[in-house]
């Protein structure tokens, strides 16, 4: 530790040797962590189809990865802190790459769940360490804020390579190959990290509080299926007392970290009007795009009949747009203002899922790609601009606490946008009407989800078949419509909550 210490201290100020080096092994870990994100969404029709899961449990593999990680980031983030945050990154790497090995051969939605519940613990390792390292690697808030476009942009890179290498893998393996792509970047990450990324630490700490470990974990957990569960299945016992478990908890954490001398996140980071206006930006902007991205590789294979291959670049818009915006995001806002990059960033992307609101069956792609693009673009500003406030808005030794507060917020939005967002598309799909003739025990499995709806009507004479198949994507077109109404909603409320939180925020000269 006292080496970590003096290191740290020399090398305030000054250009760390190999920092890029440094910087571009770092980054694969993000890569990892997206790539795995995105290529469920393409995975999943194939998913449906040999494990055939319920609706239920479809949106529970979908979100489970991320009410894991969002329940234990901080806690993640608190313990890189405290044994080094490169030991954390490579044992988190290693654990990654098995655990994508349960998952590429789950056989049956029960293990699937479950595997995708312990990559999120995993996944937990990463982002906040990344992140944390980057702010210790760049001292110079130039380089730091390049460096944090180039960490964003290979997020977004990740998303725009998860569904095309995906979609090869998918037209040329079985659906389990797209958990086995993390493997050669999980070793290369490993075996490079280990010898070109320098350990870091907070060099003032106390012991790791597992109570307070614990009060996080179940009450995000408990507040995210709470919501999940009223979205789903409206008011309810189970929802009642999860919520107010969840309540409960985080109320105990948040008391129990004000009196620990060393706590497992300083709640006074929250004071600073910045840090917590890029936090909820975030959060909301998370929440309002997740949902509606995991539905729409559903509709580009499902409605419009794109091979997987086909739908992963139908998605490369938003890619692109989001990697050229986190590039230059930092320079636009120094040339402009912090709080007119996140806003504007945020009203595009609204705006952009306002146009999906028009969207039918045959819908053609130019007007869906414009609308990737103008989503990649204000997501990427916006994201690299908050994530710079966030790091820059605290002392470098509490750089792991608020590198996890950051990914937390992305995570928590990305779990309820599925909940919520996803609950709406399941609900509106589910009532559809079912054409007559389809015997009750087809109508039933094409009620759980559109994958079902198409495999079940294999069985089908051909006329029964098409309306079977028709009424579903009606429907599931009709619930996409309302969640992108509802998502373009809260991304523009949250840009003009934004304009007001980061009133006079400046990224460091």
């Amino acid at each position: 530790m006292t080496s970590s210490i003096s290191t740290e201290s020399h090398t305030e100020g000054v250009r760390r040797p190999g920092r890029w080096l440094a910087l571009s092994v770092l980054v694969l870990a993000v890569l990892l962590v997206a790539v795995d994100a995105t290529v469920l969404g393409l995975a999943t029709p194939f998913l449906s189809e040999d494990l055939k899961p319920s609706g239920t449990q479809l949106l529970w593999i979908g979100d489970v990865y991320s009410f894991v990680i969002a329940g234990l980031l901080v806690s993640m983030g608190s313990l890189g802190d405290r044994i080094g945050r490169k030991k954390l990154l490579l044992i988190g790497a290693t654990a990654f790459g098995a655990l994508s090995v349960l998952n590429a051969y789950a056989t049956s939605p029960e293990m699937m769940i479950v595997a995708r519940a312990l990559l999120g613990v995993a996944g937990a390792t990463l982002m906040p360490s990344t992140l944390a390292l980057i702010r210790n690697l760049f001292h110079d808030p130039r380089e730091r804020s390049l460096a944090i476009g180039i960490w964003g942009a290979m997020a977004s890179a990740g998303a725009a390579v998860g569904p095309v290498v995906g979609g090869f893998l998918l037209e040329h393996f079985w659906w389990g190959s797209v958990f086995l792509i993390n493997l050669p970047v999980m070793a290369v990450l490993v075996l490079v990290g280990a010898r070109l990324i320098p350990e870091s630490k907070s060099p003032s700490h106390g012991p790791w509080d597992l109570s307070s470990v614990a009060l996080s974990l179940v009450g995000v957990i408990g507040i995210v299926y709470a919501v999940k569960e009223l979205a789903s299945h409206g008011p309810s016992l189970d929802a009642g007392i999860a919520a107010l478990a969840g309540a409960a908890a985080l109320t105990w954490f948040v008391r129990r970290q004000l009196t620990l001398p060393a706590p497992l996140l300083d709640m006074r980071l929250f004071r600073h009007r910045g840090f917590s206006g890029a936090v909820l930006a975030d959060l909301l902007t998370v929440l309002g795009l997740s949902g509606l991205v995991f539905f729409l590789s559903q509709f580009f294979q499902l409605v419009q009949g794109r091979q997987p291959l086909e739908a992963g670049l139908a998605e490369l818009p938003a890619a692109i747009g989001a990697v050229a915006a986190g590039l230059v995001a930092g320079l636009v806002a120094r040339r402009f203002s912090v709080r007119s990059v996140v806003a504007g960033g945020l009203a595009a992307v609204g705006l952009a899922l306002g146009v999906l609101t028009t969207l039918d069956p045959h819908t053609g792609y130019p007007l869906l790609g414009a609308s990737l693009l103008v989503v990649g673009v204000g997501a990427g500003f916006a994201f690299t601009v908050t994530a710079d406030v966030i790091l820059s808005s605290v002392p470098k030794e509490q750089a792991g606490a608020a590198s996890a507060v950051s990914e937390t917020a992305y995570e928590l939005g990305a779990a309820l946008g599925i909940a919520v967002l996803g609950s709406i598309v399941t609900g509106v799909y589910q009532g559809f009407v079912t054409p007559a003739g389809v015997p009750s025990d087809i109508a039933s499995a094409a009620h759980e989800s559109l994958g079902g709806a198409v495999e079940a009507s294999a069985g089908l004479a051909p006329g029964t078949a098409t309306a079977l198949v028709a009424s579903a994507q009606d429907a599931f077109v009709d619930g996409l419509r309302i969640a992108a109404g509802v998502g373009a909603a809260v991304l523009l409320a949250t840009a003009v909550a934004a304009w007001f939180l980061l009133r006079g925020q400046r990224l460091e000269k």
